[in-house]
């Protein structure tokens, strides 16, 4: 009876801690989503002013919003296209080559990760300034963010290699493929899911970032920059609007991921159950028995 008695209280605990951790969290949210539909020039919801959705009117025809956007949404995309290769390359190297010092070599890798954005972007500025005379902009915003969002690419391609099955490639080598062809057709379908993974990664990560950017982008501006600089000079019920859209759009792409996550998951698990179902064939078939010559 004590131990039941008992179980009930911590349960009661956990359950209203997990209460109390998702008002703290969603509140502020819900807060602000809710204000960007008031007909207010102030942001809150006391006093309500009534419906409207004037504001979402106000935030589509600000070009400086989209200027900036479109200049995140480009970063993003060189960031991606850079740091994917780096990061894959980078894994294949750790997994794959057994080399002396390697522990050590795995730290310089993974060190941009554990390095303030700050230091980065200071440290890149500097550093192409100095040496090719390139002053900031959005090229050196690229390079900056590369230098540590292929890490953490590096980190999910690792933990994918280590469950590959080496003897794969060499059946398709002694098959005749090359190692392009083993490459191409063994390899990268088999990274897929984590390759998915560090696109989204590598874009949420460059989209979102402001200590590294502000150092080197110079006289361009981002999406996340404009945030920072409309809030600073006070918070309009246009930027509620705003932040509304943001949200129901991370929460569509969080969705869309995890739906072509768990296809892909899918779409892996037939191709080792139909290579199973083949190598089963395979061995119950009988083996001709070779006739003697007359």
């Amino acid at each position: 009876m004590t131990g039941t008695s008992t179980d009930r209280i911590l349960r009661a605990i956990v359950v209203g801690y997990l209460v109390l951790f998702f008002v703290y969290m969603f509140a502020p949210l819900i807060y602000m989503m809710a204000v960007a539909f008031n007909d207010s020039r102030i942001p809150t919801l006391n006093p309500w002013r009534g419906f409207t959705l004037n504001w979402f009117v106000v935030m589509w025809e600000d070009t400086r919003m989209w200027q900036s956007i479109w200049k995140s949404v480009v970063i993003a995309f060189w960031v991606i296209v850079l740091s994917i290769p780096l990061g894959l390359a980078g894994a294949l190297f750790m997994v794959r080559l057994q080399v002396p010092g390697k522990p050590l070599i795995y730290s310089i890798l993974i060190s941009p990760v554990l390095m303030p954005g700050i230091i980065i972007g200071l440290s890149t500025l500097v550093f192409w300034d100095a040496s090719f005379d390139i002053g900031g902009r959005w090229q050196l915003s690229v390079l900056g963010q590369s230098s540590f969002i292929s890490a953490y690419c590096m980190l999910l391609f690792m933990a994918r290699l280590q469950r590959f099955d080496p003897t794969l490639e060499e059946a398709a080598a002694d098959l005749g493929a090359t190692p392009l062809q083993v490459f191409w057709t063994i390899m990268v379908p088999y990274m897929r899911p984590a390759i998915l993974s560090a696109v989204a990664i590598s874009f949420f990560q460059s989209f979102e970032n402001y200590n590294t950017t502000t150092f080197t982008i110079g006289n361009d501006n981002t999406f996340t920059m404009y945030i920072v600089g409309k809030v600073r000079k006070g918070v309009t019920p246009d930027t509620n609007a705003l932040a509304f859209v943001l949200v129901v759009a991370t929460v569509i792409g969080g969705v869309a991921y995890e739906l072509v996550r768990r296809r892909e998951m899918k779409r892996a698990a037939r191709r080792a159950r139909r290579a199973q179902q083949a190598d089963e064939a395979l061995v119950a078939t009988p083996t001709p028995v070779a006739q003697p010559a007359d």
